[in-house]
């Protein structure tokens, strides 16, 4: 097939979007945290974009998506992005392999930032550059050749549906938030002391900008501007909102308000568990997939206190929980009338879906327990206690969010007597 500039316009555009998804995630964690830690949690997000993009050029992007090695991993036919110009890749074939290649870089570098909302406000940041690093090539780049790339978990293997991300986005990056949160620990003085969070129009805000961004993820996984990245846009609206109404509703009834960080955090766990989805079901079964997502995160994150980790910003509740949701629902709602080259709902299809979940599951709790191991022995992982009670931001970086003084003297001008 011919390049479309239509569908390579799209593509661009949907990588656009998506990376911008990654400051929206700055401050989603950002709002959530304490003060002293907000700049140390948003770089954590930002410096992913460049510590990932790097890692993506030189080998990322053919291990996910070079020619297929026993559907376990890719070749190293595209090293250092070699031969990524303008003929399309077999998985894309109306637009240039460079847009297709920066779309999925996009994909890449958002989902080690999830991770980071497990162990929120008491690692270093040395460690933290080390571990996405490691992380990126190590689990999500062989994750995106067994689901996308010709690999034993997709169509061309089990024949699990997986549309924008669901198993390699967010359930892998939940499960390596689950062994993040345990191998470092609890905040000091969690969970007696205050830890609300200290912006939430910031958080209502990052929110935004992921919902405006999942648009991007979803619907330019269609990989071109027609009809099924039309059907994924809708399917990822309705998943958000039906997210929301799920997560808000049991907050009213078991805390007698509905918060407006309850919300912001509900429509993300729907978008979470749509993704999967998207390009595979209806408008109504969307809905009822995020009604689902809200209600099972929303009872995920209650669950977090009695089962006692310390998950700082609910990466494990929202991503592992609402991936597994939506991975498991798709196997319910897939239709063939939506994509034909997906497959039909039924207890055949959950069976696939359910195995690739926990292969998922399995290898990135595992290997992200070894490379947590690893770093912590090379760099040092964890904050020490008089770092973590002075905060990330000064401890790591030198600075502060918010200055109410400069260069010594007040910030407000005093009046004339």
């Amino acid at each position: 097939m011919a390049i479309d500039t239509g569908d390579t316009g799209w593509v661009l555009g949907s990588a656009a979007l998506v990376l911008f998804m990654t400051p929206g995630l700055a401050l989603f964690y950002g709002g959530l945290v304490r003060s002293k830690n907000v700049l140390g949690t948003m770089m954590q997000s930002v410096a992913a974009i460049a510590i990932v993009s790097v890692v993506w050029v030189l080998a990322g992007y053919t291990f996910a998506f070079g020619p297929d090695v026993g559907g376990v991993i890719g070749g190293l036919a595209h090293l250092g992005f070699r031969g990524v110009g303008e003929a399309p890749h077999a998985l894309a074939p109306t637009v240039p392999q460079s847009a297709f290649a920066a779309f999925q870089m996009m994909f890449a570098v958002i989902t080690p930032a999830l991770i980071a909302g497990a162990f929120a406000e008491r690692v270093r940041f040395g460690g933290y550059v080390v571990f996405v690093a490691m992380w990126s090539l190590v689990v999500y780049a062989p994750l995106a050749h067994w689901v996308w790339g010709g690999g034993f978990l997709g169509v061309d293997g089990i024949g699990a549906l997986d549309f924008a991300g669901g198993t390699v986005v967010h359930i892998s990056a939940g499960a390596a938030a689950l062994a993040a949160a345990l191998y470092v620990g609890k905040r000091r003085g969690y969970p007696r002391g205050n830890f609300a969070p200290h912006n939430v129009p910031m958080v209502v805000l990052g929110a935004g900008i992921l919902w405006f961004g999942w648009f991007g993820f979803n619907a330019g996984s269609a990989l071109g501007a027609n009809g099924l990245a039309s059907s994924a846009f809708l399917a990822t609206h309705l998943g958000a909102a039906g997210a929301m109404v799920g997560w808000l509703v049991p907050e009213r009834l078991r805390h007698g308000k509905a918060t407006a960080v309850g919300g912001a955090t509900g429509a993300v766990a729907g978008l979470v568990a749509i993704t999967p989805a998207a390009g595979f079901v209806r408008p109504v079964p969307a809905l009822l997939i995020g009604l689902a997502g809200g209600v099972v995160c929303f009872a995920a994150v209650e669950l977090k206190s009695r089962l006692g980790y310390d998950d700082s910003l609910d990466a494990v509740g929202v991503h592992m929980v609402g991936g597994l949701v939506g991975a498991l629902l798709t196997g319910v709602f897939a239709s063939l009338a939506v994509n034909p080259a997906g497959a039909e709902g039924g207890w055949m299809q959950v069976g696939r879906q359910g195995a690739a979940a926990g292969i998922t599951l399995v290898f990135s709790f595992g290997a992200t327990w070894v490379i947590l191991k690893l770093v912590d022995r090379l760099v040092g992982f964890r904050l020490p206690a008089e770092a973590e009670d002075s905060g990330v931001d000064l401890a790591e970086h030198g600075e502060t969010a918010y200055a109410f003084r400069e260069h010594g003297r007040q910030a407000t001008p005093r009046s004339k007597p």
